[in-house]
């Protein structure tokens, strides 16, 4: 994954991310995750990520891409703060299968007591890795978090592969996971969503916590319009991509952030982001193609499916 941490720790840990993040950091446990969005001073989304909590005074925001680590130092005058690279870098086992191999990978270590964004450290094959149970498939799976130079990565990839085949673990890139997040409604920071979006406007309201005083962009989300611009699309025809456009009659009004197939929905799908806020949601509409070619075009609310994360938790075992 291009994913990476940023490691943030000393006694002003909480105090500087308090200020950076705008969900509540205060009550993250030891030993948990969870999702968080830096907000620019005008509201717009500056970053998102999962933050997690390894020890007293030590965490990890595990970021795709973005400035991050600069943002922090912009913001840590006046706190007792390290930031730091810990040179650590991720793999994603998701799927069904993905818990049994993460057992045998773990010698039983790992197991389904184990809950939705919870983390740890786990003996994996005598090396010791930070694991967290999420993922960017919205499938049930886990996140392998390597320790820098104290990990053998090639020793590792060789644990992992020799538990996982006979559960029929096999190799996939990032794109691969490409339908599973869109289905999930996974947005990409940069893609889906960017600067000039509020967490509104992205459908992401919900990890704003506007009862905490004092973080970056607070004022501005105060009197933000809460109505979101980006849904899901569905068109039988053809699989939407990136800038495609979604007409209403003969007036452009929003453009396709990313697209595929779906097999499980048998039907392409994808985000639209809309240049107004309105009542999309039902409406059909037309998509035009870089080729000229247009369809009609279902809006829906995302996600498109398991609304309540039924599958990521283990709960909803229907979908093979």
């Amino acid at each position: 994954m291009p994913e990476r941490p940023v490691q943030i720790e000393g006694p002003g840990a909480v105090a500087l991310m308090e200020r950076v993040f705008a969900r509540r950091i205060s009550n993250l446990k030891e030993g948990r995750g969870r999702y968080a969005i830096a907000c620019t001073p005008k509201g717009g989304v500056f970053i998102d990520g999962v933050l997690f909590n390894l020890s007293k005074d030590r965490y990890w925001y595990v970021q795709p891409d973005g400035a991050l680590e600069a943002w922090l130092l912009a913001h840590s005058e006046g706190f007792n703060v390290t930031i730091s690279d810990p040179h650590s870098r991720v793999l994603q086992i998701q799927g069904p299968a993905s818990l049994a191999i993460m057992s045998a990978a773990s010698g039983g270590a790992i197991a389904d007591g184990m809950g939705y964004f919870h983390s740890g450290f786990f003996n994996l094959g005598g090396q010791e890795l930070y694991v967290s149970r999420t993922g960017w498939t919205g499938e049930l799976g886990f996140e392998i978090y390597t320790q820098g130079s104290k990990t053998d990565c090639n020793r590792l990839w060789k644990h992992l592969f020799d538990v996982g085949a006979p559960h029929g673990m096999v190799f996939g890139s990032i794109t691969s996971m490409e339908i599973r997040r869109i289905e999930a409604a996974i947005l990409d920071n940069g893609t889906d969503m960017d600067a000039t979006m509020t967490p509104y406007q992205a459908g992401l309201g919900a990890f704003v916590d506007l009862d905490k005083q004092g973080f970056v962009g607070r004022a501005a989300l105060e009197s933000a319009d809460r109505r979101t611009l980006l849904y899901g699309l569905k068109c039988a025809a053809t699989a939407p991509s990136m800038n495609d456009t979604v007409v209403d009659g003969s007036r452009v009004v929003g453009r396709v952030t990313a697209g595929a197939q779906s097999p499980y929905l048998n039907t392409g799908i994808g985000y639209v982001r809309f240049n107004e806020p309105s009542d999309w949601a039902g409406r059909t509409l037309s998509l035009k193609r870089a080729t000229g070619e247009s369809h009609s075009c279902e809006i829906v609310e995302l996600p498109f499916y398991d609304k309540d994360k039924r599958i990521p938790r283990g709960i909803d075992k229907a979908i093979p």
